[in-house]
C-alpha cells in the first residue's frame, strides 16, 4: 500500500502534526552534512522536544553499508527501541540508506521521509524503495519497506543548487517519457525552469504511485520506472571508479535516456524523429558526460548487475513510443556499447 503522501506549502506543518499526534517513544532525525546546514534550520521548529540528530557524510559513495554500520550504532548506542521513529531529511542517498537501515533495524523500525532535493521528492522518497550501494554497484542491497509517511516541501528546493535541481528533473522527464506523451510535449514548449514546482512534483508523485500500486514489489509495470536506468547506473557506478569524476545519478539517467530511446529506434519502436525530439529536450537541459571511446566496453560490463536482469539476461525498458514504455526488452553488452558510441559522437 502505498505510503500518504503530503505535497506542498504546508507539508512542513503537517509533519508537525503527525509527530505531535503519534506516540513515538524517541524520534531521530537522520541527515547528511549538506541538509544538516541547509535543511534543519528550516525544519528545527516543526520538530519534537528531545529529538536526536544522527549525521552521516554527504555523497554517492558513502551510501554503504559503513554507512549503515554509523546509523545503527548510533541508534544501539541511545537505546532505540521498536517504538522510535527515523526522520529522513535528505536527498535520494539519506532516504534510500535511512529506509534501510529503518528496515533492518530491530526487524523493522518506523520511518517517514522528508525529501529536499527534486530528485528524491518526484522519485526516489516514494514507492518503498530502500538500500545502498555494494561493491560498486547502484543498489545492490536492499529491501522493499514503505515508510509511514512522505511530506513533500518544495520550499526545500531553495537549498539547492542549480546542479542538484536539474539533476532531479531527469526523473521527472522520465516519468514523462513512459507515460505521459502530453506533458512531454507541453514542458518541451516551455523549457525546464519553473517559478513553482509544486504541479511538477504533484504530476510525477501521482504517476509514480500509480504504477506502483499496480505492481508494489517490481514484478511486472514498474519495471517501466527503470527506463534511462540500465544504461544510467552502468554509467554512474563506473564513473564512481574513476576519482575526479563522478557524476550525479540524474545526470547519468539522462544519458541512460537517450541511449535507451536509440536502442528503442533500434527495434523499431521508436521513430527516429521522437529520438530527435528526446534528444534535443535532454540536452536543452543537461551537457553531456564525457568519455572516451575505449571506456564503453568497461561501462556496459556494469550492466551486467543490473536488477532488472533474468538467466544472465540483460532486461531493458525501452519506449514504444513517446509516453509508452515497454520493459522486460532483452539487450547485449553489444547493444550497450552501440548505444554509449551512439552518445558519445552526438
Amino acid at each position: 500500500m502505498n505510503a500518504s503522501v503530503t505535497i506542498g506549502s504546508a507539508a512542513l506543518a503537517e509533519l508537525a502534526a503527525y509527530l505531535r499526534r503519534s506516540a513515538f517513544s524517541q524520534v531521530f532525525v537522520l541527515v547528511d552534512s549538506n541538509t544538516a546546514r541547509l535543511c534543519l534550520p528550516v525544519l528545527e521548529a516543526q520538530l519534537p522536544p528531545g529529538h536526536q540528530i544522527i549525521e552521516i557524510p554527504a555523497g554517492e559513495e558513502f551510501k554503504t553499508l559503513a554507512t549503515c554500520d554509523l546509523v545503527w550504532d548510533a541508534l544501539t548506542q541511545r537505546q532505540a527501541d521498536r517504538h522510535a521513529l527515523l526522520v529522513n531529511v535528505g536527498g535520494g542517498v539519506v532516504t534510500d540508506l535511512g529506509g534501510f537501515c529503518g528496515a533492518l533495524y530491530k526487524r523493522g523500525l518506523a520511518f517517514v521521509q522528508v525529501p529536499t532535493t527534486l530528485l528524491a521528492q518526484v522519485d526516489a522518497s516514494v514507492g518503498g524503495k530502500t538500500g545502498v550501494d555494494y561493491q560498486g554497484f547502484k543498489n545492490q542491497l536492499g529491501v522493499f519497506q514503505e515508510p509511514l509517511a512522505v511530506f513533500i516541501a518544495p520550499v526545500l528546493l531553495d537549498t539547492l543548487d542549480p546542479r542538484q535541481l536539474k539533476a532531479g528533473y531527469a526523473e521527472v522527464l522520465k516519468h514523462w517519457l513512459i507515460a505521459d506523451a502530453d506533458a512531454f510535449e507541453r514542458q518541451r514548449r516551455l523549457g525546464w525552469l519553473t517559478d513553482d514546482w509544486t504541479p511538477i512534483i504533484r504530476e510525477s508523485v501521482a504517476l509514480k504511485q500509480r504504477i506502483v500500486a499496480s505492481d508494489p514489489l517490481e514484478a511486472g509495470p514498474r519495471k517501466l520506472l527503470n527506463f534511462g536506468h540500465t544504461v544510467g547506473h552502468a554509467l554512474e557506478s563506473y564513473l564512481l571508479t574513476q576519482p575526479g569524476r563522478e557524476v550525479l545519478h540524474g545526470e547519468a539517467v539522462a544519458a541512460g535516456l537517450v541511449c535507451e530511446s536509440w536502442l528503442s529506434v533500434q527495434r523499431g519502436l521508436l521513430s527516429a524523429e521522437e529520438l530527435d525530439r528526446i534528444e534535443t529536450f535532454v540536452f536543452s537541459v543537461f551537457d553531456k558526460i564525457q568519455f572516451v571511446l575505449l571506456e564503453t566496453e568497461a561501462i556496459a560490463d556494469f550492466a551486467r548487475q543490473d536488477k532488472k536482469n533474468a538467466g544472465g539476461v540483460i532486461n531493458c525498458t525501452l519506449l514504444q513510443g513517446i509516453g509508452h514504455g515497454v520493459y522486460d526488452q532483452p539487450v547485449t553488452e553489444a547493444d550497450i556499447v552501440a548505444a554509449l558510441r551512439y552518445y558519445h559522437k552526438l
